[in-house]
This record gives C-alpha cells, structure tokens and sequence, in this order.
C-alpha cells in the first residue's frame, strides 16, 4: 500500500509537470482556434479555458447529490484549451481509416489504428455529419489523441476530472452551469427528457459561458483519472492540477451525463464511473481494448495544455496510458 501511495505521488507529480514544463504566462495569443488535420479536410474548434481556482465538488444539500461529489474543495487547475464540441465520428474515422498506421501490429511511433467494430456501434442513430463518435473505450480515445500529436505536431489528451468541472461551470457555483432550475437543461442538453433515446448531432444546443457545446449530456465524456470514490479526500484543499493516475482499466471516471440520464445525473459535479459490463456483446477473446459494445452513451473531448510540454514529457505521458495499458 505504502509502493502504491508512492505511485500515486509521483505520478500525480509527473502529470502537474505536464500542465508546468516550462514557467511562461498565458498570452495574448491564448484565443479560440481552429485546428486542420493534415491530409483531411477536417478541422475542429478549440476554446481557451483560463486557469484559476474553484470549488469542485457538490454542497451537501444538493439536489441528487452523491456521496462521492464531496466534501466539495476547492482546486485550482492550469490553464488549457478544450474542444468546443464532443469529438466527432468525422475526425475519429479519419484516425480509423489512416493507412499510414497500422492496424492492429505495432510500428516504429507505436501508433495503432482501432480494430474493425463488430457490430453497428452508432446502434442506427448516426455517425458521418457531426455526430459524436461513440463506444470507444479510454484506451480508443487516447489512441486518437495520440495520433493526433502525429499528425499535427500538437499535444491533445483528455481532460482531467477537475479540468472538466472546471469548464463545464464556467465560473458558475450553481448544479448546472446556467443554475440551479432544471427547467432550463433542455437549452443546454440532450438528456432523458428530449433525447427521444439517442444522441444527436454536435452543437445543436445553447453552449455554456466557454463557448462549449454539450458538456451536459448527449455523450458522457472521458475523463483521464482512475474514477475514486474517495477523490476528494485523496486530495488537499488548494491542490494544484489534480489527478488519479491510471492503475487499472476499471474503473475510469466519465462526466457530463448523456442521453439517457435523467436532469440530476447532468449536474456538472457528476461522476460515472466505468463499467466492465459495458462490453459484454465482445465475441473476441481477449475483449477488445478500443471499444465497448454496449455504451453508446459514451464519448470524449480533448483539451490542450497551455504551455506545451516537451516532446520527451509527452511520450512519457502516452506511454503511462498507451504503452502500458
């Protein structure tokens, strides 16, 4: 227990200096962009998340909170860009249908391309046109920003737990970002009430102060921490870039809530944690790393950190996640 609290430490440690390498301010050139794929003709949309302090977490008396949103701290987290919308099944094919990568044997970069689905995992509701990918394990999400890093020259992963309550709230202290009255979630959400059971296309719905478009709802989304049920005792008040790190496959931490929740599971101090049963339907043995059969539910985003780590932090970073999986 004492090797694995020591992990724990220096790993957590590791992923500060990720979001710290180099001690430069944000400047004036920390604006919305649009990032091209080379190769394609894809390119999605980034917003700037100015670092700063907040309480994470839910206060006791909130409506449908659960145990394990507190007791509420406050964090303070660095600086990043996150994308405007869930990654799409566009950029996510693009990445499965690159034949510069390999499929399923390792090359030189370590760079994979995801199996072949097994069955339809858009279940009918969509895929080409703006709809977000879907039913990718953490391991599959984090390919796609490891390919990305390949073909951009930029360092995308997926955001931390604090960094995405962080951006969701957009400065607001309420359960939802727009407050506490869920009359209001349908501006903002596809969830139980309007989806009519499934997930639509990005960007359909009112973003949040940030300029980001269905952080509540549609598709959970990712986050990078091993999922707690301890988080908020396992960290101090004022912590700095928090983090879980990775010490098994389950369970993983998803935010957001998605379409098949009700209001209280969109609550932007919600946590889901990972499931095995969500990949029951896998006829391979072993099952699958890339996808979960059974969760079209699940999605992911991907933030950039302001200061950009070296090349020598960042291959570290996705052999911790990747290469060690």
């Amino acid at each position: 227990m004492i090797r694995n609290f020591a992990c724990f430490c220096i790993l957590s440690i590791f992923i500060t200096r990720i979001n710290q390498v180099v001690a430069q301010p944000v400047t004036d050139s920390f604006n919305s962009y649009n990032q091209s794929i080379p190769g394609t003709e894809i390119k999605f949309k980034m917003m700037p998340v100015k670092g700063g302090s907040f309480i994470m977490g839910s206060d006791a008396k909130e409506k449908g909170r659960k145990s394990d949103e507190g007791p509420a701290k406050e964090i303070s987290v660095s600086s990043f860009w996150m994308g405007a919308y869930e990654v799409t099944y566009d950029e996510y094919d693009a990445f499965f249908k690159d034949e510069a990568f390999t499929r399923n044997q390792p090359v030189a970069d370590a760079i994979t391309r995801p199996s072949p689905p097994y069955i339809d995992l858009t279940l009918g509701m969509g895929k080409q046109g703006g709809f977000p990918a879907n039913s990718m394990s953490q391991y599959g999400a984090l390919m796609f920003c490891r390919w990305l890093y390949k073909k951009t020259g930029v360092f995308y992963r997926l955001p931390t737990e604090a960094e995405w309550e962080y951006a969701c709230r957009a400065g607001s202290k309420t359960a939802y970002p727009f407050g506490n009255d869920t009359t209001g979630l349908s501006k903002y959400a596809w969830y139980k009430n309007n989806s009519d059971n499934k997930y639509h296309k990005t960007g359909l719905k009112s973003p949040n102060k940030l300029g980001l478009y269905d952080i509540l709802g549609n598709v959970s989304e990712w986050a990078l921490d091993q999922y707690d049920e301890n988080y908020f005792q396992r960290h101090e008040t004022a912590s700095k870039d928090p983090l879980i790190v990775r010490t098994a496959r389950h369970p993983r931490t998803l935010k957001g809530g998605n379409y098949q929740d009700a209001a209280p599971e969109l609550r932007s101090a919600s946590r889901l944690k990972s499931n095995l049963d969500w990949n029951k339907r896998d006829p391979q043995i072993p099952r699958s790393r890339w996808w979960n059969a059974d969760a079209p539910f699940i999605g992911f985003r991907i933030v950039r950190p302001a200061i950009k780590p070296s090349e020598e932090e960042i291959n570290k970073f996705f052999a911790l996640y990747l290469d060690n999986y």
